[in-house]
């Protein structure tokens, strides 16, 4: 198969990110006609032929429910015509937070996502930082989940010597210690209790922060209460300034406010989410090159476990 033989197709939630990773590929985005009923039905098109072609759909799954109702119709156009492999390439994975069933009568999103791929002919998943890496454990076809600290690290190199690294919670330790690892600094974590959806309440740091710069390294940032409640809390605890390295930048609600009266420094975050607020305390930082990367490996079928930039350890 020749080189030329794949196609790259983008829904409608990011489209800005899926041109760059095409340009980076020297290619076009395919064309693909989407359009909505008067009543909202979504309906999806391919305007050129994929018969035999690999194809990957670029498409972040953040709210509303129409994007990922969207990428399941796009797959399911491109296995009716015939595409050889459909790889969905998912920057953002919606609906991970509910990846267990921690309270009774609750449904495990992650879990029902994952059958709806499948089933919708999805051959591959490629996607970064989830909110729980064993969700890849709910997928019987290959799955990639690469890593957001590619993006950031080379910001911190220049004040790693007076730096700590801070997981905001217990299952964010592995990611942060990758961080630390690189940035040979030590590690911090918040121990945090979540009583209702989206509030926390910060019971004790685990580690020194006094008179330290401090990166705080997450997948995601919500509603940034729990975000700012962690920068006031190591404030309190003496560190000097206050980063963060946040992968997925929801920012619903009032996070923006949240942020701009914050002592954060500066908030790095990427373009996995349309960025479309304003902030100088944010700087937005782009994932292309790592998910073109990937995008060339995954058509060549060669390696690409050097791009899952984390401590195995």
């Amino acid at each position: 198969m020749a080189a030329s033989d794949y196609k790259i197709f983008s829904g409608s939630s990011n489209r800005a990110l899926a041109e760059k990773i095409a340009h980076k590929l020297n290619k076009s985005l395919g064309f693909l006609e989407l359009k909505r009923f008067s009543d909202g039905e979504i309906w999806a098109k391919y305007g050129e032929n994929i018969r035999g072609c690999d194809i990957f759909i670029i498409q972040s799954t953040t709210p509303p429910a129409d994007n990922l109702l969207e990428l399941l119709i796009m797959i399911d156009g491109a296995k009716r015509a015939s595409a050889n492999r459909i790889t969905a390439v998912i920057p953002y994975f919606g609906y991970a937070r509910q990846d267990r069933k921690d309270q009774p009568r609750v449904s495990i999103t992650a879990k029902l996502v994952a059958n709806l791929l499948t089933v919708s002919g999805a051959d591959r998943i490629m996607t970064m930082d989830l909110h729980a890496p064993q969700i890849q454990g709910f997928f019987d076809i290959p799955f990639d989940h690469l890593y957001g600290s590619t993006i950031f690290i080379n910001k911190f190199e220049e004040i790693k010597s007076n730096l700590v690294v801070v997981s905001p919670d217990v299952g964010g330790i592995k990611v942060a210690r990758s961080y630390a690892k690189r940035l040979e600094a030590n590690l911090v974590v918040i121990d945090k209790r979540r009583p209702i959806q989206n509030q926390a309440e910060i019971v004790n740091i685990i580690g020194s922060v006094e008179g330290k710069d401090v990166l705080i390294v997450d997948d995601l940032i919500d509603t940034a209460g729990t975000f700012v409640g962690a920068v006031g809390a190591l404030k309190e605890k003496g560190a000097k300034d206050i980063y963060g390295s946040i992968t997925h930048p929801l920012l619903s609600g009032k996070a923006l406010e949240r942020i701009e009266a914050s002592e954060i420094n500066t908030l790095y975050v990427s373009d996995t989410i349309p960025f479309k607020g304003h902030s100088d305390k944010i700087q937005v930082l782009t994932a292309s090159d790592i998910f073109s990367e990937a995008i060339r490996r995954t058509f060549n079928n060669e390696s690409i476990s050097s791009l899952f930039d984390i401590d195995k350890s």
